[in-house]
């Protein structure tokens, strides 16, 4: 008999981060959600639509709407984890982040180290990020500021069906997990495409888990490495199309998670291509684009046929304006540009 095939779906992010959470609340009585507007009967499902239906299968007391207050969820997160259960916190912009700066980094992050691993921490804090005509306080990308964190884990997905299985990974790990979402990408009923993007991919409906720390080739290559996530990694594929043209070919390179990193996949990569050109939506200074070029020119100096390329934002807040933003974002003209210089 031929072997059955396993039902497989377009679904959004938005769509597969909602699958996870339910798979993962049916699975463990101790995982539960907290944050603004999330658990309202017949609401819009948290900022973002990902919470949609999830009160009503689960009930007030797994999904917690909170005051308007990041530390409040921050550390009732922190205190619940520290306690057994597996907190699913949410703020409804990456930059409220700075609100709970204490909370996440020196107690989620320090807790089971200054405890010689008595103390667990088994939270995951969700966070949308990225500029979308919202401003300077509703459209950074602060991931870099956590990469910085011995003892948190930051993972960044760019597809449903990833995020989907390493939202799962993060609520299952027994340390502090930063979930980094970009808005543009969550998609939503009607709204599957955006920018030229299909936000949809192919997601399994059988159980599956994405490890964190293992990053994912998107794109095959010989003369470049292209690191990047979330809109500067489908700008990133869109470059890659165009230089293949030219006969040019990009290995792009989606590390999902960015601590702990994927070292060998990137690496090895550059290793093999001689070239690196690494992308995000982070301002140039500081961003961890520029950890990916020290460690490559530490471990892979011999190799590189060429300098280390970072492709940011300009060093200056999001604009509100949408010709101002488009100007501060890295665009596929940048990274065309960029990966030229590489290879020139």
């Amino acid at each position: 008999m031929p072997e059955a095939v396993a039902a497989v779906r377009r679904l959004t992010i938005g769509e597969a981060l909602r699958e996870a959470i339910a798979e993962e609340m049916r699975r463990d009585p101790e995982v539960f959600l907290l944050g603004e507007d999330i658990g309202v009967e017949g609401g819009f499902g948290g900022a973002f639509g990902v919470y949609l239906g999830l009160v009503e299968e689960f009930g007030h007391e797994r999904i917690i709407d909170t005051p308007i207050s990041e530390k409040v969820i921050a550390g009732a997160a922190v205190g619940a984890a520290v306690l057994g259960m597996r907190p699913v916190a949410d703020v409804q912009y990456a930059d409220f982040l700075f609100e709970c700066m204490d909370e996440l980094v020196n107690q989620a992050a320090k807790l089971r180290y200054m405890s010689g691993g008595k103390i667990r921490v088994p939270m995951v804090m969700r966070a949308p990020v990225g500029a979308t005509t919202r401003g300077a306080q509703h459209g950074q990308c602060p991931e870099s500021y956590f990469v910085h964190v011995p003892g948190l884990k930051v993972v960044a997905p760019s597809d449903a069906y990833h995020a989907k299985g390493i939202l799962k990974s993060a609520i299952r790990d027994d340390n502090p997990v930063l979930v980094f979402e970009h808005k543009l990408l969550y998609g939503s009923k009607g709204r599957e495409a955006a920018g030229g993007l299909d936000l949809t991919a192919e997601v399994p409906a059988e159980e599956y888990l994405v490890p964190i720390g293992k990053a994912v080739i998107k794109r095959p290559g010989a003369d470049v490495t292209l690191v990047a996530t979330h809109v500067s990694l489908y700008r990133s594929l869109a470059a890659a199309d165009l230089l293949a043209r030219d006969g040019i070919e990009c290995e792009v390179i989606d590390p999902l998670t960015l601590l702990p990193l994927d070292g060998d996949t990137i690496f090895g990569s550059v290793r093999r291509t001689g070239r690196l050109v690494v992308v995000h939506e982070d301002s140039l200074t500081g961003g961890w684009g520029a950890e990916i070029a020290a460690r490559a020119a530490d471990e892979c100096l011999s190799y590189l046929d060429g300098p280390v390329k970072r492709v940011a934002s300009k060093d200056a807040p999001a604009p509100a304006a949408p010709v101002l933003e488009q100007a501060v974002l890295p665009q596929v003209a940048d990274i065309v540009a960029a990966v030229r210089e590489a290879v020139a």
